[in-house]
């Protein structure tokens, strides 16, 4: 959800479903789409606000569209913005929709196969024109065939009201015309029984140094209230979702982005150093140089540089002189910025990479989620080079994950690489807001020491190399990309001292699983007949379709990998317990081909690669064969 929906929720207690109609649904999916002028995406973010101050949890998936500017009312244009919210516990943004509010053809063209039979759909219908048809490729009118014979629907002409509550404001009609996404989010507050207070706040201050605009949006907000009051719109069919269960804290809304900025903050914080992001802009990773560029008080500077290379490069300056280097990027650009993480693999310097993986290859879909950047992150350097390699599975534990990220780089001299995707980038859920306090101390350790220094003398524990700052007296050194000698530094081009080193950067690596937690059963039974493993921002998926399955009665399990290099201890153990393993992502099946190369164990991929999460109903569908050929085995 962005920065529009940084407000803060302090929750007591647990949610207390007493007074509540025990008919309504859990949960409801609703999905707004339209033109990217129209402002979907803040028309969503509030509406999730909202839900989150009403006690509700949330997941988000924002859908952009690829094109920066597609002419106005294509179907290559449209942006969409889906939320599921109730409770106690939501999981997924949902895989079918419940209410479907589209501002022209092309949004209803692109997004209608989603919405459930009985659903309901609201149309501005004045934006049907023979025109905006013809655009969308529709032969007839959605409104005079049987195209929605299956849904409910409700037709206003959101644009013309629109236009009639602002007009005493003295607006443009370009300002009217682009208001209309506040008409429909007062219509869908009314809906839901949102309170507008919030989302009035934020108009006012955000357009603050533009009244005009300020009051015709609030004009539209109030509007589209007042005619859904009217005319009592959607009291009958929608329903009002339960509320979440919480633990006791402060909660707000975060997006993985705004999590992963705020958790790298807080390491820089937690370690008492300068953090140095430097990037350069590439869809879906550009928001977190947005978001780092803020928070210069915090101890963050940030680069952009000229292109990748150099963005990495200059990183790995930022930590050869003593600050924390982070650079970011998504799949092309990290591929620019192999060579450079094979320098930082053999200077041995810390360094986060943040990969916001988007689908591939080349240019492929920019605005698309994709787990296919597993293998590279892996194995795509020349040499042997070894990194670290993490995956947050929620857009919440992003903040975490950075600080891990952070921690593991700087005890153990090595780059670390975070495995996001576009879906768990720009998706929002509610945020527990840790106690500062508590968040653990990372302490890096300068060797300002000359007695007995060699520069590639390692810690007996963890087999990290001194970090030294340039200028601290008496303890220069050699430091470059050409082999060195082990202990002190010098240039080597001996064969053995070659071997010696390279095993040493991979045990090193090796070593870091000493400090993780052990594997364990995220959902579900500890050994019996179907495990499906995953990674990343399929967590919700799998862990809903193992619920559900559980509920029957069925013997399945849930199991995630937060760290992929190295594997967390226990994972083999685990894996052997059970009759069939299904590994799922969104791939071709690169974390399937490294659990059996690793570990030896017949895994079967379930993959993906439609640019978009997957559905629960899929997981299911794949769980429900392997239980089948389990029973078939066994008999």
């Amino acid at each position: 959800m962005g920065s529009q929906a940084a407000s803060a929720v302090d929750v007591q207690g647990t949610g207390d479903q007493t007074g509540h109609d025990h008919t309504a649904p859990e949960r409801v999916v609703v999905r707004f789409a339209g033109d990217s002028g129209d402002g979907v995406q803040i028309l969503g973010a509030e509406f999730a606000k909202s839900a989150a101050l009403s006690g509700h949890d949330l997941i988000t998936f924002p859908d952009f569209p690829a094109e920066i500017r597609a002419p106005v009312g294509t179907t290559f244009g449209v942006s969409a913005f889906q939320i599921q919210f109730g409770g106690p516990k939501v999981l997924t943004p949902g895989d079918t929709v419940d209410v479907l509010i589209a501002f022209n053809p092309a949004a209803l063209k692109t997004n209608l196969a989603d919405l459930r039979d009985g659903g309901l759909v609201i149309l501005d219908e004045g934006a049907f024109t023979k025109r905006n048809l013809a655009k969308a490729h529709y032969d007839v009118s959605p409104l005079e065939d049987e195209t929605l014979a299956t849904y409910q629907v409700l037709k206003i002409d959101i644009a013309r009201r629109c236009g009639e509550a602002v007009a005493d404001t003295g607006a443009s009609k370009k300002v009217a015309d682009r208001a209309k996404n506040f008409w429909a989010l007062g219509l869908t507050f009314w809906m839901f029984g949102r309170k507008r207070a919030a989302t009035q706040e934020w108009i006012t201050e955000k357009f603050a140094k533009i009244p005009e605009v300020a009051a015709a949006n609030l004009a539209a907000l109030n509007a589209g209230h007042a005619f859904g009051e009217t005319m009592e719109i959607g009291r009958d069919v929608v329903g009002h979702p339960l509320e979440a269960s919480f633990e006791p804290g402060t909660y707000r809304s975060i997006t993985g982005i705004d999590a992963m900025a705020k958790g790298l903050a807080a390491a820089a914080c937690c370690a008492g150093i300068k953090l140095a992001y430097c990037s350069y802009p590439i869809t879906p990773a550009s928001g977190l140089l947005h978001a780092l560029a803020a928070l210069r008080s915090k101890g963050i500077v940030t680069f952009q540089a000229e292109d990748e290379i150099a963005a990495a490069t200059a990183a790995i300056g930022a930590s050869y002189g003593g600050a924390l280097g982070v650079t970011g990027s998504s799949g092309p650009g990290i591929a620019l910025k192999s060579e450079a993480l094979s320098l930082a693999v053999a200077t041995e310097l810390p360094l986060v990479v943040v990969n916001v993986q988007r689908a591939g290859p080349s240019t492929g879909m920019p605005t698309k989620a994709e787990q296919a950047d597993l293998s590279m992150a892996l194995y795509g350097r020349h040499g042997e080079a070894p990194i670290a390699v993490l995956a947050p599975a929620t857009p919440a534990e992003c903040f975490q994950t950075m600080i891990d990220a952070a921690t593991i780089a700087i005890r153990y001299m090595t780059p670390v690489m975070v495995l996001a995707d576009g879906y768990i980038a720009n998706a929002a859920e509610p945020w527990r807001i840790p106690d500062v306090a508590a968040l653990p101390e990372i302490a890096p350790h300068y060797r300002d020491d000359p007695e007995n220094f060699q520069p590639f003398q390692r810690d007996e524990k963890t087999l990290a190399r001194p970090w030294v700052r340039p200028g601290t007296p008496e303890l220069q050194h050699r430091i470059g990309g050409i082999e060195k000698a082990d202990g002190s530094g010098h240039i080597s081009y001996d064969p053995d001292n070659h071997q010696t080193m390279t095993d040493l950067r991979a045990e090193k690596i090796a070593r870091i699983a000493d400090i993780l937690p052990p594997v364990k059963v995220e959902r579900g039974v500890e050994r019996g007949r179907v495990a499906i493993v995953g990674w990343g921002s399929t967590y919700g998926a799998l862990n809903a379709a193992v619920k559900e399955l559980l509920s029957e009665g069925l013997e399945v399990a849930h199991i995630h990998l937060r760290h992929i290099s190295p594997l967390a201890p226990g994972l083999e153990d685990l894996l052997r317990g059970f009759d069939h393993v299904l590994v799922a992502e969104m791939n071709g099946g690169q974390l399937c081909r490294l659990l059996r190369s690793e570990f030896l164990i017949p895994a079967e991929g379930v993959n993906q690669m439609t640019g978009k999460p997957f559905k629960v109903a899929t997981v299911k569908t794949a769980l429900r064969a392997a239980l089948q050929k389990a029973e078939g085995d066994a008999s």
